[in-house]
């Protein structure tokens, strides 16, 4: 078969960048930072950097804004990226180009956030560790690895310990998964915030002092989170106490929280094992602070939690009004608990009421009957009931990332 020209042309244009392609060796050593931000900056698009086994001792941040470049270590254990001299306030590693695959490394003691990618589209991270050394510490940074902006986004078999904010976070961006990973000792273990269309699987979230959030903030470029499914998660033992520095929006994460949905839409909650969580299991709550953005929803609304295996919850709820809720159940919180709440005070002073739509499938759920957005659980009016909701919910599609990236 002959080829038209045009596709003859095609196809020498992209073997040839496929031969062209580099792999640049860096070694650990007193010149670590030089060496390694220069290959960086070398790199072209297809190369591979690849760091040998060791400890790089690194005085500032890393950048890469060169697309389709692979930063490859010799493994999580072996490959350390350490930041305990770093200088300034800087990510560990900055991404700003398209189709980079940073794997096989770890990250260690970074200033402000471990990995963090912005404004960029496949951003494959694997097989990483980004840690915290001394523990749970509120001057700890506050993301261990950071996609925001950004869209297809794979973040697969990735540990991260001790961040200050939220462990694996993803905010603002659309086509995510979040597989086969490890976030313990955080503030919140896994968070997605603000996103379109993520999937939450196999993953372990434990020691965090909250489990999985799923949140909608308002006064950001992107609003609206929907389509989120979170399932075969394990989410235990989340109860280390929440050490958020003061005014971070997860400082109000009660700790013991298993998966909290805040302020968002169409998230699927199902086939997870969530079990020693002293606040709750599953909490569904509107945002809780009062806001001015005129296009923001505060509801949670379009929320399905079916097939769940749950163990001891909700025994030591630690929020205002939780110890006077838990002796009216008998010591302990249900499993599933929903504010109630399905009306809203608009900046403009205008009051709206919008259905929740729930299909809880499994309980028993306590219906909190609080009367606006922003009321305390002081003021509740608890009703438990076995099921809530009798919504038909269509599960939100699962995603599915470029080939190319599909399988890193």
């Amino acid at each position: 078969m002959t080829l038209p020209i045009a596709w003859t042309a095609v196809l020498a244009v992209a073997l040839a960048g496929a031969a062209g392609a580099r792999t640049i060796d860096v070694p650990p050593g007193p010149n670590a930072q030089e060496q390694l931000q220069a290959a960086l900056i070398d790199a072209r698009p297809g190369d591979t950097v690849r760091l040998a086994a060791g400890r790089f001792e690194l005085s500032d941040g890393l950048s890469l804004d060169v697309a389709r470049v692979t930063v490859a270590g010799a493994g999580p254990e072996k490959t350390i990226l350490a930041f305990d001299h770093q200088k300034g306030e800087a990510e560990g590693l900055l991404i700003t180009s398209n189709q980079v695959v940073v794997r096989d490394l770890a990250v260690e003691n970074a200033r402000a956030n471990g990995i963090k990618s912005k404004g960029v589209d496949q951003i494959s991270l694997v097989n990483l560790r980004v840690e915290w050394t001394g523990g749970p510490r509120a001057t700890n940074g506050s993301y261990g690895v950071y996609p925001v902006a950004s869209s297809n986004v794979l973040i697969d078999r990735v540990v991260v310990r001790g961040a200050s904010d939220a462990g694996i976070y993803v905010g603002q961006s659309r086509n995510i998964i979040v597989q086969n990973s490890r976030a313990e000792f955080n503030v919140a273990g896994i968070e997605i915030e603000n996103c379109y269309g993520a999937d939450v699987h196999d993953n372990v979230s434990t020691h965090n002092a909250g489990g999985i959030l799923i949140f909608d903030l308002p006064g950001l470029p992107q609003m609206g989170g929907h389509s989120t499914r979170v399932f075969h998660n394990r989410v235990v033992d989340n109860d280390t106490v929440n050490f958020a520095p003061k005014g971070n929006t997860v400082a109000g994460v009660p700790t013991g929280t298993g998966v909290m949905v805040m302020a968002n839409r169409d998230v699927h909650v199902f086939d997870n094992v969530i079990d020693g969580n002293g606040s709750s299991a599953v909490m569904l709550v509107a945002y809780l602070q009062s806001f001015t953005d005129p296009a923001y929803n505060p509801l949670p609304r379009d929320i399905a939690v079916h097939g769940n295996h749950y163990g001891r919850n909700g025994f030591a709820p630690d929020f205002a009004g939780g110890p006077a809720l838990a002796r009216t159940f008998g010591g302990a919180l249900p499993p599933v608990l929903w504010d109630g709440v399905d009306t809203f005070v608009h900046p403009d002073g205008a009051s709206e009421t919008i259905p929740a739509r729930l299909a809880i499938g499994e309980g028993p759920v306590a219906n909190l009957r609080l009367k606006r957005q922003g009321a305390p659980a002081t003021g509740a009016d608890p009703q438990v009931t076995p099921t809530l909701g009798s919504a038909v919910l269509a599960e939100p599609p699962a995603i599915r990332l470029p080939a190319d990236q599909a399988g890193q």
